[in-house]
């Protein structure tokens, strides 16, 4: 099998060759990785992949090639404060590591904080030409052998929150619903046209999503979830499969959002993404709903990859793909981009058991 014909028969809920394989990482990482593997680095790393040589990932045998045309591109922009298209003020914060110092960015300003500064605000265009070029190139280049994702993650929530600040944005949803839909509909109309663009280019999947859940419940209520975010987000899985009705939906959500699953399955999704373990149980997942969706992620990026023995990470990969894994249904990879305290010698553990375990491994 190929890249491609692997990931699309895992996602037929058949037994691919091997279970495929994706994995991002944060800047720091990858350079490292670069060095590691010996490539010239010529590119630096997005790490939504728009734009990038996707050295890496064909170094690695990853299966999927991602391209991204989302407010998420801002995260990494620069080594210092810098303020993105949409007006969104950014800092970047140093952390220490055991392999040197790395950086995440920060929201520190937000356009929409005052309310005489909403009527005012015009959004990025998504229609711009060069907003696709990267992915028409990856498209060109790599479509036939991979299986190519299209991002537009932070769809809704995520990127409101950065225009208006996130206690504010709660506030009004509770307080003036009718002003919370005007600034929500700004990403969610930015978001829903550059999905359609990249269904029509030929991308294999739209991956979508908010972070609506914390570690052990959701950040928001699920009726206030069902009333705000599902409406928005059926229109949008509908919208892309009346482009492509073959086309894969993904949404992503970090941390416990047990009690909107059923919702998600009933608008039409396909994949849920990156299903951390220590807020949902992958096994139960695969019993409860493994006949209607697929999952993509499942490697703890909290605990086991960074801090973990390599007897620890080839474990957890083997029992991933003995139980959610099992008979298909599943990507594999990192719950997170992989952070700069993973040991190298977890990462090739993890890397080697995926790549190098043969299904079937269970019945």
């Amino acid at each position: 099998m190929n890249h491609r014909e692997r990931v699309l028969t895992a996602l037929n809920h058949e037994k691919p060759d091997r279970c495929p394989m994706q994995v991002g990482f944060t800047p720091e990482f990858a350079r490292r990785l670069r060095r590691e593997l010996g490539l010239d680095g010529r590119k630096e790393h997005n790490p939504h992949g728009g734009g990038n040589t996707y050295q890496l990932e064909r170094a690695l045998d990853q299966d999927v090639l991602m391209t991204s045309v989302c407010w998420a591109n801002a995260y990494y922009q620069d080594d210092k404060a810098y303020v993105d298209e949409w007006g969104v003020g950014w800092t970047n914060c140093e952390y220490a590591t055991p392999f040197g110092k790395g950086h995440y960015t920060d929201v520190v300003s937000h356009p929409l904080a005052d309310d005489d500064a909403i009527s005012r605000y015009r959004p990025p265009d998504p229609n711009r030409p060069e907003l696709y070029r990267a992915s028409e190139w990856m498209i060109r280049e790599y479509g036939r052998e991979y299986f190519l994702i299209g991002a537009t993650v932070t769809t809704i929530l995520e990127t409101a929150i950065a225009l208006r600040g996130g206690e504010q944005l709660m506030m009004d949803l509770a307080a003036d619903p009718d002003l919370a839909d005007a600034i929500l509909d700004l990403p969610f109309h930015y978001h829903l046209a550059a999905a359609k663009k990249l269904v029509e280019m030929g991308v294999d999947m739209i991956w979508t999503g908010d972070d609506v859940g914390a570690q052990g419940s959701m950040i928001i209520s699920p009726a206030m979830w069902r009333r705000v975010f599902k409406p928005r987000m059926a229109k949008f899985f509908a919208a892309l499969k009346h482009i492509n009705p073959n086309i894969k939906i993904a949404y992503h959500s970090d941390g416990f959002i047990y009690p909107i699953i059923p919702d998600l399955i009933e608008i039409g999704l396909d994949v849920l993404n990156p299903i951390q373990p220590a807020s949902m149980d992958p096994v139960r997942l695969k019993q409860e709903y493994g006949d209607k969706l697929s999952f993509w992620g499942t490697i703890d990026e909290q605990h086991t990859l960074p801090f973990g023995t390599p007897a620890d990470v080839r474990r957890e990969v083997l029992t991933r793909l003995d139980t959610i894994g099992k008979d298909g249904g599943l990507i594999i990879g990192p719950t997170h981009f992989v952070q700069l305290d993973t040991p190298m010698e977890n990462f090739r553990t993890m890397i080697e058991t995926i790549t190098r375990t043969p299904y079937p491994r269970s019945g």
